[in-house]
């Protein structure tokens, strides 16, 4: 797995794939949730809540739509150079998965910014008002969540030296 995840094709082909769920949950957001009441899965919880994001990750920055397209310009240039000079090192999968996810988060939602002028969201977390949400949203949420673990816990300072470097490591 770890030689498939340094093609090409391969982080596009997972890429896509996980866009296109994000597009599809969207889709079905606008079929049966667009001008409903929220349906409640856990009363005073979780319900699925359509809302009409025209600001970034938990609405902030409203109606910046220029400034989101560069962003997502500026995330597939890192997500590319990243990928080409990356380590093909088992140990760096972990960041190439996570890559992935972060670029298809950020073309998700770029996609509905492109297309409708806001991003759809629908999961909401009414017990702590958290902000209502979409799975780009968890793309990059989790991926970052993570990140953070493997640099605190799990990559050596010499791992990170040599992770742009494209050098192996050695043992």
């Amino acid at each position: 797995m770890n030689k498939q995840l340094c093609r090409p094709w391969v982080i596009a082909v997972l890429t896509v794939l996980l866009v296109a769920l994000d597009q599809w949950t969207k889709y079905l957001a606008v079929l049966f949730l667009k001008d409903q009441d929220p349906f409640v899965i856990i009363d005073g919880v979780f319900e699925l809540h359509y809302l009409e994001n025209r600001g970034a990750a938990f609405g902030i920055m409203q109606g910046q739509q220029v400034f989101f397209l560069v962003i997502a310009l500026v995330v597939l240039l890192a997500v590319v150079y990243l990928f080409c000079k990356m380590s093909k090192d088992a140990k760096f999968v972990p960041l190439r998965l996570i890559a992935i996810a972060v670029l298809a988060g950020a073309w998700g939602n770029m996609i509905d910014r492109v297309r409708l002028g806001y991003v759809v969201d629908f999961f909401y977390f009414k017990l702590i008002n958290f902000p209502i949400f979409n799975v780009a949203d968890i793309y990059v949420s989790v991926g970052m969540v993570i990140l953070a673990l493997l640099i605190f816990f799990y990559y050596k300072d010499e791992d990170l030296a040599c992770l742009l470097q494209g050098k192996e490591k050695r043992s």
